[in-house]
């Protein structure tokens, strides 16, 4: 182990701040992370939030275009997304295509409040753009971007963002966004760090269905080679740090597990 992980892990062993919020199926995880959400950007004067892709955040999108259309501010929200995959966004892949199917085209949400990942761009050049947007647009602590809120899911394999277990060093990357490769398919991404989902005010977890559940107790219980999920390097300086999970997720969970 180098020495970067064995600080990584001591640092994961360490922490204990995490709070669980689980609910019976995706639908009520949608319906309590959307209030959540809704809260959060009450209390801002502006809000500056990172997107994940995936099933449960399309449900998300869903509930908070159809409940919360006309009660949140949607002129305070400023979009960004976690990741994006290397396609034209009007692919059905395209993170922001599903934001835009799902959420934008149903609410009054500014155009210029909407920075997306270019996905149809040369990734190198455009992870650089977008870490550069980021600098310009969000407030820094100790010169890292920091969002408002950071919306992770997490894969079976335990990646999040698009930090995958087989590129694990890119979570500690120095530049704040990085180009990542899908194991299998080999598809690129643009995806932020570590260190600038670890810097956001608030981070959340969306994870739902039983494909998921041995990692999540993998990483909630920290049982043995859990560092080598990246979704287990999370850790908010914040402290602030919710996963929102269906009961199918969250079923191998022992008893008061955190």
């Amino acid at each position: 182990m180098s020495v970067g992980a064995q600080s990584r892990t001591k640092k994961l062993l360490e922490s204990n701040t995490m709070e669980l919020k689980i609910y019976k199926d995706k639908n009520k995880v949608a319906e309590q992370f959307s209030t959540y959400f809704a809260n959060k950007v009450e209390e801002a004067s502006t809000f500056h939030v990172a997107l994940s892709g995936g099933s449960t955040p399309k449900v998300v999108f869903d509930v908070l275009s159809e409940n919360f259309s006309d009660k949140i501010n949607w002129s305070k929200v400023h979009f960004y997304w976690g990741d994006e995959r290397c396609v034209l966004p009007t692919d059905e892949q395209s993170n922001y295509k599903m934001t835009v199917d799902h959420l934008f085209s149903k609410i009054a949400v500014p155009r210029f409040n909407i920075h997306r990942i270019l996905g149809e761009s040369d990734p190198i050049p455009e992870a650089m753009r977008y870490a550069n947007l980021l600098e310009i647009n969000l407030d820094r602590v100790e010169g890292i971007p920091q969002f408002d809120l950071v919306i992770l899911g997490m894969g079976d394999d335990g990646h999040t963002a698009s930090i995958f277990p087989h590129e694990i060093g890119l979570w500690d990357a120095e530049d704040h966004c990085v180009v990542a490769t899908h194991p299998e398919s080999g598809q690129k991404r643009v995806s932020i760090n570590g260190k600038v989902i670890n810097t956001a005010k608030e981070v959340t977890f969306l994870v739902t269905g039983a494909g998921k559940a041995e990692k999540v107790k993998a990483i909630v219980e920290k049982t043995e080679g859990f560092e080598a999920y990246p979704a287990s390097l999370v850790n908010p300086d914040s402290g602030n740090l919710v996963w929102f999970m269906d009961k199918d997720a969250a079923s191998q969970l022992s008893p008061n597990p955190a």
